[in-house]
């Protein structure tokens, strides 16, 4: 009977356990979700674009689109300059930076040289953000812009946050994602991530 009662407090605990667990990564879905309708865009000192995949010079029509809306920002005078993040990846086909494409796509569109800053050694979002934020002390900025896909802004708001910056979420709504055939494989994406970055940092 002792041995039937304690089998059934450990089942009982195992699947509050479980619980627990789906309901925070239902919440934490929910919040990615809800937070992607943010736009908290206003004048600031910089805006952070944070690194996608670029084909051989050219950007990904994914990163195009948040530098088009970082260009956006610059030329209706929300900031002065522009940081461009992302170094290349270990699975790219390519010699070029992110950062380096970002650049060229930007001074090609109008963005004077000098108003861009880059950082050429990030491959993945958290050292976007961790090496834009050196770039933001370095040169006395002290608020920024973070420009990504609305999906990706919550998890990028949250490590901008976590470097201490002063961080607004200015999403670049002309994003690929636009139906839910698109959204939902990557919201999964942002879900795991999230909850990866805030176990484990």
């Amino acid at each position: 009977m002792k041995r039937f009662s304690a089998k059934r407090i450990v089942t009982g605990v195992l699947s509050l356990a479980v619980a627990a667990a789906l309901i925070y990564v239902v919440a934490t879905a929910v919040s990615i979700w809800t937070y992607s309708f943010t736009d908290e865009t206003k004048r600031a000192d910089a805006a952070i674009v944070l690194g996608a995949a670029v084909w051989d010079d050219q950007p990904s029509p994914i990163f195009e689109q948040r530098i088009n809306h970082a260009i956006w920002l610059y030329r209706h005078q929300y900031v002065d300059t522009l940081i461009m993040t992302g170094g290349i990846p270990a699975d790219a086909q390519t010699q070029y930076t992110e950062a380096s494409v970002a650049r060229d796509y930007a001074i090609e569109h109008g963005v004077k040289p000098d108003s861009i800053l880059i950082e050429e050694v990030s491959t993945k979002t958290q050292e976007n953000i961790a090496y834009a934020a050196e770039l933001t002390r370095e040169h006395g900025i002290d608020t920024v812009l973070i420009v990504t896909d609305p999906l990706h802004m919550k998890r990028g708001i949250e490590m901008a946050r976590d470097t201490h910056l002063e961080a607004y979420a200015s999403p670049a709504r002309t994003t690929a994602f636009q139906t839910l055939r698109t959204k939902i494989p990557f919201l999964f994406k942002e879900v795991f991530y999230l909850i990866s970055y805030r176990l484990f940092g």
